[in-house]
């Protein structure tokens, strides 16, 4: 008789259902929505970078390039990480380039994992970290950032490792809280590893967007963690181009070696004309990358301001390009409801932020908005905002 399945769906990944994100995109659509919950600009990158990928198409390969990575945007990766951290990287043994930094997540993840092992997270965790690895078969332990000043708490972070960790993962600068991690922490991290004799992965995508005199500091920068940290970082924030998927993966070479034999089994490669015009992108000089915090940093500061005088308390962030918000002051308790709610009757949509919490009573009280948009799609917002909270 034919075994009958009515969700074939693994049961790795059941308990973590559709992405909020799909759902509060759709919603905006649905409702005409401004949409500041999903984190991609409503702005497009660089025109030089795109003319240097529409001319790399039309001349060619437009075929399989390394696996690995053209050497080009390897070699730019390595100048990079001199450049701006003052760290030699060998491009041939350390750079491996992945379809955006989930990917390179995923194949770093499922290329060190055995099914038993345990993974930390520093919660709240961007959605996609626990579903990649209970794919991999590990367990996964939780260490809370409670807000609203997201300290890391010492005490239970050591708690949290034990004789089957594998990895543990950060995110800095943090999505959603824009924490970043300071150095004297990422050294704790690092003792803790060569303690317990496992791994640190660092998701570094908002690397270029820290603000108020806060200093980004890469993972690798640290010395008990070179020879046992992967960097992965993306150019889609930097560029705000999301959708070319261009990331990497950064790790001492029998790490990197992992990464690469997980990755070729994945995608193998990305897109040759793509990791060119990367190439160029990320050799931008500093004017670059100075208008472009300059930018964030502005953009910032007005939702953060617009959205205290409509009476939320906000939690200003240090990093990254989103704006926590707690809605108890204007008389809501229930993100998810509010975020539900909002597309309809307010025009406008957000994130529930206990989505980046195991336990959803963590963060209830608030919601994210992303400011990587327009300025007069950042204004709309806020005048909607303050239109349907006058009602």
């Amino acid at each position: 008789m034919q075994k009958q399945t009515q969700d074939p769906t693994v049961s790795a990944l059941r308990p973590f259902g559709t992405s909020i994100f799909t759902e509060m995109t759709a919603l905006a659509v649905e409702f005409g929505a401004v949409n500041l919950s999903q984190g991609f600009p409503d702005f497009e990158g660089p025109l030089e970078v795109r003319q240097k990928a529409a001319e790399a198409i039309i001349r060619g390969p437009n075929q399989y390039p390394p696996s690995m990575g053209i050497p080009a945007l390897r070699q730019a990766i390595a100048r990079k990480m001199m450049r701006f951290y003052g760290i030699e990287v060998y491009p041939e043994t350390e750079v491996t380039v992945t379809a955006g930094a989930t990917e390179g997540l995923t194949a770093t993840l499922l290329g060190i994992l055995e099914p038993g092992d345990e993974v930390i997270l520093i919660e709240p965790a961007y959605d996609s970290y626990a579903p990649i690895a209970s794919l991999a078969g590990a367990g996964i332990r939780f260490v809370r950032l409670a807000p609203p000043d997201f300290n890391l708490p010492l005490h239970d972070l050591e708690a949290a490792f034990g004789p089957r960790t594998k990895a543990i993962m950060i995110n800095t600068p943090q999505n959603p809280c824009g924490k970043v991690f300071t150095e004297e922490e990422l050294t704790i991290i690092g003792d803790l590893c060569v303690k317990h004799d496992c791994y640190a992965i660092s998701d570094e995508v908002y690397e270029h967007l820290v603000y108020g005199g806060n200093t980004h500091v890469t993972l690798l920068s640290i010395p008990s963690l070179r020879q046992r940290g992967f960097l992965v970082s993306s150019t889609a924030k930097t560029f705000s181009m999301t959708g070319w998927k261009q990331g990497y993966v950064i790790a001492a070479p029998p790490l990197s070696k992992a990464v690469r034999m997980s990755h070729q089994f994945i995608t193998f490669s990305g897109q040759p004309a793509l990791q060119e015009a990367m190439a160029m992108a990320i050799d931008s000089p500093d004017s670059y990358y100075g208008e472009l915090l300059g930018s964030y940093t502005r953009k910032r500061a007005y939702l953060c301001e617009g959205l205290k005088e409509l009476g939320f308390h906000v939690l200003e962030p240090d990093g990254a390009y989103y704006v926590l918000a707690d809605i108890r002051p204007l008389g809501f308790e229930d993100d998810y409801g509010f975020c539900r709610m909002l597309p309809k009757e307010a025009g406008v949509a957000a994130i529930p932020s206990s989505c980046f919490w195991k336990e959803r009573s963590c963060a209830r009280e608030l919601v994210r908005f992303c400011f990587c948009k327009k300025d007069e799609t950042l204004e709309e917002g806020v005048r909607r905002l303050r239109k349907w909270l006058a009602k």
